[in-house]
């Protein structure tokens, strides 16, 4: 008896999942995707974004489902995001970040794949900061960043 009770609990809760799954409606993004050209090499200084305390800019451009593009220019320290996968495309400048437990030299033309939970940041730059297209996939919360030292 109690295995015929445990069956049909555990198909009643599976057929009410699938029916809740179907009639809810999938997350979406807080902006509407537009057909745009962004001439990246334009945007300097406050046509970026004002800078924060440590002189960092940031500028969000997409927000779609899964994943934001952002334009950042400036140093970050060392950090991590437990939830969000990041990419950065080098637009400018050059010099070493730290990648993983290591520095790695970074140039213009340069793409750098940051797995979540991945130590990055830590600039050090030769010349002009560095510049760069960040993709971050899923979008990173407010409070999904743990600063390292």
């Amino acid at each position: 008896m109690n295995r015929i009770a445990t069956t049909l609990s555990i198909a009643a809760a599976f057929a009410a999942g699938c029916a809740v799954t179907h009639f809810m409606r999938p997350a979406l993004a807080a902006d509407v995707i537009t057909a745009q050209v962004i001439h990246t090499g334009e945007l300097e200084g406050d046509a970026l974004a004002p800078a924060n305390a440590s002189g960092f800019r940031n500028k969000l451009f997409v927000s779609a489902d899964g994943a934001t593009i952002s334009i950042q220019d400036g140093n970050t320290p060392k950090h991590l995001h437990n939830n969000a996968n990041e990419i950065q495309y080098i637009l400018e400048g050059s010099g070493t970040i730290w990648l993983g437990d290591k520095e790695v030299p970074v140039k213009p033309g340069d793409l750098v794949i940051i797995p979540k939970g991945t130590p990055h940041g830590g600039t050090k730059v030769a010349g002009r900061t560095i510049k760069a297209i960040a993709i971050k996939t899923p979008p990173q919360a407010p409070d999904d960043i743990k600063l390292l030292n």
